[in-house]
């Protein structure tokens, strides 16, 4: 059997495992990189030296980035893996390949100026909500336009996560990136009031459009009711930023902002974790290490007014 054949199957059997837009992005890395180049060997002759010059081609000649060959790792270890527990292979040649490496990068953030410029010419915005419950809260973009009116507790001022939109617009998907990400997350009273007066527009523009207007309780919609593409809602972000003169960053970028800044107040990182939605508290303090020696020097100094002084 040719490893191309194997994948073929292999991606059958994902198809049925895994959220849609995981499976398509399996099979772009699979079409795109790894059966152009390993789907002519035969799946038991396919060896560890054999991947690490595959991986080695991708860096010289294609010139991947580290995460993206991460990601061809991962999928042709999970593929072999389950090769072997199909009894087509003894062992997992991948399990011999080292990991490749990611080069970091520094996260890119908004200080407590910048966000409340950036907040103060986005206000008349249609999208102005969508905005500051990302620096607010700290949800992914897909969480944000996913979250739904039934999902928000006013009295107790949360939020739950518990809806995604597909990175292409189109699906509106029950559940999160992962277990970690069903949360809920207590909202800032400035939240709860933005909100409300949001709630308020929402429901004028669902009188006023009767039966055309498609309810999916989405608290970010059009004024039918239907789902903002990502892709408009990320245009509009640059456009406010050239507007108001902010330094430039990723829409994905706030989510690091609202982190940087808790953990600059002194919060805890496991609570930090919590509302991120990270699987481990680990993942939190490895992104944001470039706090710690501020957050550690300033540890010393309690640590030596609470003994010494």
């Amino acid at each position: 059997m040719f490893y191309s054949d194997f994948l073929n199957q292999w991606l059958e059997d994902k198809k049925r495992n895994v959220q849609q837009s995981t499976y398509k992005s399996y099979v772009i890395l699979v079409n795109k990189h790894i059966s152009p180049k390993l789907g002519h060997v035969i799946l038991s002759e396919l060896k560890p030296l054999t991947i690490q010059d595959f991986y080695n081609n991708l860096f010289n000649e294609k010139g991947l980035s580290g995460s993206s060959v991460q990601k061809i790792h991962t999928l042709i270890k999970d593929s072999l893996k389950k090769a072997v527990k199909w009894e087509l292979l003894h062992k997992n040649p991948a399990d011999a390949v080292d990991r490749p490496k990611s080069e970091r990068h520094e996260v890119e953030v908004w200080n407590v100026e910048e966000i409340n410029r950036f907040l103060k010419f986005a206000e008349s915005d249609p999208l102005y909500i969508a905005f500051h419950i990302a620096i607010s809260t700290g949800m992914r973009q897909g969480e944000i336009l996913g979250l739904r009116w039934q999902d928000i507790d006013f009295n107790k001022k949360i939020l739950m996560v518990r809806q995604t939109l597909s990175h292409d617009g189109k699906h509106l998907k029950s559940g999160t990136k992962s277990k970690a990400g069903l949360r809920t997350i207590s909202l800032p009273a400035e939240t709860v009031i933005k909100l409300k007066k949001h709630h308020k527009q929402v429901i004028n523009e669902k009188l006023f459009a009767e039966d055309i207007y498609k309810d999916n309780d989405l608290v970010i919609c059009t004024k039918l009711g239907t789902p903002i593409n990502p892709s408009n809602l990320t245009r509009t972000f640059q456009r406010l930023i050239e507007r108001s003169e902010v330094k430039l960053i990723r829409f994905h970028d706030l989510r690091h902002t609202h982190a940087t800044i808790l953990l600059s107040q002194n919060i805890n990182p496991k609570i930090v974790s919590e509302r991120l939605g990270h699987a481990d508290v680990r993942i939190t303090l490895n992104t944001y290490s470039h706090l710690l020696p501020n957050m550690q020097l300033e540890a010393a100094e309690k640590i030596n007014q609470a003994l010494f002084n």
